[in-house]
């Protein structure tokens, strides 16, 4: 089999090739530069703005990852929906008109909308997405459940919850710099849904060795419910710290949030509920449907998050 990536010198890219490599699966990278991986393997820039995967490099292929999008950052809704929506479909099409027997799309569970309350959400229960972000990802995943569902291409949506592991980046590298500040222990409030980079990987990997038949979508996390204050102790254990203090009231830390976001409401992007918020979901599906089970918890991994280097987390 052979196999290409799209997004391969991402966070999750980089660790999909690297187990691509482990096992010594023949594998095209692509990226937005074409920056060479950690080991030197080099990979093909493609800027999903702008261009599509050249059709040459689709031949011969069997499975299809399709990583490369525009994460959370301050982009043009346009842009979102060029790269995450657009661009997605596009290469979709050029992979089944190549072959290509499988095509996994790494969507987000942002395509989900805003959870509502503290429950467990499930693939169905979905509402209208208030970002552009998450907007295209949705538009993403239902134009390849239009397009394909009559195709002989597999077509595998995943929607992993928060990705952690070494060289992270977002509110986890917030997160881990504010451990090592030494501020003090968070209030026990929230709880999020999370999984280990190694997990989605393998994941990927085993969908890759037999693609089920038709459209699939599921949601990938570990299972576990992660807390603000479940994050910190485990980061604070990890870099060898005693148990933290909790002696700020949480309007401090309301009052903090509010002026790290300049003083404007931001609903559910502020950055208290990105501390504080509940956003949980079930991983239920995919584990009934392909056995898949999370090797991985935080525990696990914490001690390679504090440990990474800065540079490698920018």
């Amino acid at each position: 089999m052979k196999f290409l990536v799209s997004g391969a010198t991402g966070f999750v890219g980089r660790e999909l090739c690297r187990q691509l490599a482990d096992r010594g699966l023949p594998f095209v990278a692509l990226s937005r530069r074409g920056a060479a991986l950690a080991d030197g393997t080099a990979s093909t820039a493609v800027d999903f703005n702008s261009q599509e995967v050249n059709a040459e490099l689709l031949q011969g292929m069997d499975v299809v990852f399709h990583l490369a999008g525009i994460a959370h950052s301050q982009a043009q809704d346009a842009s979102y929906a060029q790269v995450n929506h657009l661009a997605t479909l596009a290469l979709a099409k050029a992979s089944a008109a190549a072959g290509v027997k499988c095509f996994v799309y790494l969507s987000s569970v942002k395509a989900m909308g805003a959870p509502e309350d503290g429950s467990v959400r499930t693939e169905e229960q979905c509402k209208t997405p208030m970002s552009a972000y998450g907007a295209s990802k949705l538009a993403a995943e239902q134009g390849l459940q239009a397009e394909f569902s009559n195709s002989d291409m597999s077509i595998v949506i995943l929607r992993p919850a928060l990705v952690y592991g070494a060289g992270v980046k977002g509110n986890l590298l917030s997160m881990r710099r504010a451990v090592r500040a030494g501020i003090p222990r968070p209030p026990e409030l929230g709880g999020r849904s999370m999984i280990a980079v190694q997990d989605l990987a393998a994941a990927m990997l085993q969908i890759a060795s037999k693609p089920p038949p038709g459209v699939n979508l599921w949601i990938v996390c570990d299972g576990q419910r992660y807390s603000a204050r479940r994050i910190y102790d485990l980061m604070r254990a990890a870099s060898g710290r005693r148990a933290g203090r909790s002696y700020l009231p949480l309007w401090i830390w309301r009052f903090g949030a509010y002026l790290a976001d300049g003083m404007r409401d931001r609903g559910s992007d502020s950055r208290f509920t990105k501390l504080f918020g509940t956003e949980l979901y079930s991983s239920t599906a995919i584990m009934r449907d392909l056995s898949w089970q999370p090797q991985f918890e935080l525990a696990d991994i914490a001690s390679e998050i504090m440990a990474a280097p800065e540079e490698d987390s920018q």
